[in-house]
C-alpha cells in the first residue's frame, strides 16, 4: 500500500489490525502481518539494545504481500516465511526479507470459491519429516488443504466441517491434526487414513457452553506431550483430556472470548476480545491479568530461537505490537508504521 500523505498514514495506523507474528529462525527479527496485506520486519536486537531509540521500534523494512485483503497467518521453516490470508499462500526467503529484497519463491493456490475471490486461509501449520515438508491450511471453504512446500504441488483436502476453519494444529508429531471451526466443532484428523477420527463440540457441554456468545471455536492449542487440548471462543476456554475427550478444567473470562492460547512451562497464556493477557495455572487458577495495547488480541508468541532476545509479543487491533521481556508486564511497543 503506497500512502501519499500524512492523513493516509494516520488512518492506516488508526485502523491497523495485526493478525499474525513470527520470529525469524535466528531469533534476531520478528515479522508481523496485518489487515492491509503488509508484512513489517522489526529488529529485536536493536529494540532490546541498551542504546535503543524510537526509530529502533519501527520496521526496518515493510512490503506488501496481498493487495486485495489481509494476511491472517504466518508460519516459518528454517528458510522460508510463509504468508497466508486472501489469495495465494506465498513463501519468501528469510534471507531476502532481511536483505530488504523479498522475492516470492513459491505460491500455493486454491481454486476460487466464486467469481471474484479465493477462500481465505486463516491458519497454517507445517509438518516436516526426513524427505519433505507439508503445509496444512484451514480455509474459508470449510476444508483443510495440504501442499508439498518444496514442489508447490497440491496434495489433498480434508472435509467434515460445515463452516469456515479458524485454527489448525498438529498432534502426535504430525501423525494427526486438529481443526477448530466456526461451526463449533474441533475435528481430530488421522492423517494416515485421511479421515476424521473424533469430533469434539464444546458448546454441547454444560461446563463450557455460553449460548449468549455463540458456539464458534477459534482458540486451539496442545501441550508438548499431546495430553491436553485447549479449546475456546464462544464457549468458555477449557482444557480437554485428549484420551477421554472430556473437558476437565475451565478458564473463565466472563463476556470475553479467547482467540489465542498457549502452554508455556507450568502455565497457560490466553487472550481475546479485550486488552488483557491472562496467566493461568494448569488447574484453572487465574494468576495474572496483564494490560496491553490492542483492544482485541489475535496473536501471542514467544521467541524460543534466541536466549538473548527471549520475549513474549502481543498483537491485535492496534498499530502497536507489545513486547514483554519478563512476561508479567509490557516493557515497550513496536510500531507497525505504513510502508513508505
Amino acid at each position: 500500500m503506497f500512502l501519499k500523505d500524512s492523513r493516509q498514514a494516520l488512518q492506516y495506523m488508526l485502523h491497523n489490525v495485526v493478525y499474525a507474528t513470527r520470529f525469524s529462525p535466528c531469533g534476531k527479527y520478528i515479522a508481523a502481518a496485518n489487515k492491509f496485506g503488509d508484512v513489517a520486519l522489526f529488529s529485536l536486537t536493536a529494540a532490546l539494545s541498551p542504546d535503543t531509540c524510537d526509530e529502533s521500534k519501527c520496521p526496518i523494512f515493510s512490503f506488501n504481500v496481498c493487495q486485495h485483503g489481509g494476511i491472517y497467518s504466518l508460519t516459518s521453516t528454517e528458510t522460508f516465511l510463509i504468508c497466508a490470508g486472501e489469495g495465494d499462500i506465498q513463501a519468501y526467503k528469510w534471507s531476502d526479507i532481511i536483505a530488504k529484497n523479498p522475492v516470492m519463491s513459491t505460491a500455493l493456490g486454491l481454486a476460487k470459491k466464486g467469481v471474484f475471490s479465493h477462500p481465505e486461509i486463516n491458519s497454517c501449520v507445517i509438518r516436516t519429516d526426513n524427505s519433505s515438508s507439508t503445509l496444512f491450511a484451514g480455509a474459508g471453504d470449510n476444508l483443510v488443504h495440504s501442499w508439498d512446500i518444496e514442489s508447490g504441488a497440491y496434495l489433498d483436502s480434508l472435509s467434515g466441517h460445515t463452516n469456515y476453519i479458524h485454527t489448525v494444529a498438529l498432534k502426535n508429531e504430525g501423525r494427526g491434526l486438529i481443526s477448530a471451526s466456526e461451526d463449533g466443532s474441533a475435528v481430530i484428523w488421522d492423517l494416515r487414513m485421511k479421515e476424521a477420527a473424533h469430533v469434539v463440540k464444546p458448546f454441547e457441554h454444560d461446563m463450557c457452553a455460553r449460548p449468549h456468545m455463540g458456539q464458534w471455536l477459534q482458540c486451539l492449542a496442545l501441550d508438548e506431550d499431546n495430553y491436553w487440548m485447549l479449546l475456546g471462543g464462544g464457549p468458555t476456554l477449557a482444557a480437554w483430556h485428549l484420551k477421554t475427550l472430556t473437558p476437565t478444567v475451565t478458564f473463565d473470562t466472563p463476556g470475553v472470548a479467547q482467540n489465542v492460547a498457549m502452554f508455556y512451562e507450568d502455565k497457560i497464556f490466553s487472550a481475546g476480545t479485550s486488552n488483557i493477557i491472562n496467566h493461568w495455572s494448569v488447574t484453572g487458577e487465574h494468576k495474572m491479568a496483564v494490560p496491553v495495547s490492542p483492544s482485541s488480541i489475535y496473536s501471542i508468541d514467544i521467541n524460543t530461537h534466541s536466549k538473548a532476545n527471549k520475549v513474549l509479543t502481543v498483537a491485535g487491533s492496534s498499530d502497536k505490537i507489545d513486547v514483554c521481556t519478563n512476561f508479567g508486564y509490557r516493557a515497550f511497543s513496536l510500531s507497525f508504521m505504513p510502508p513508505s
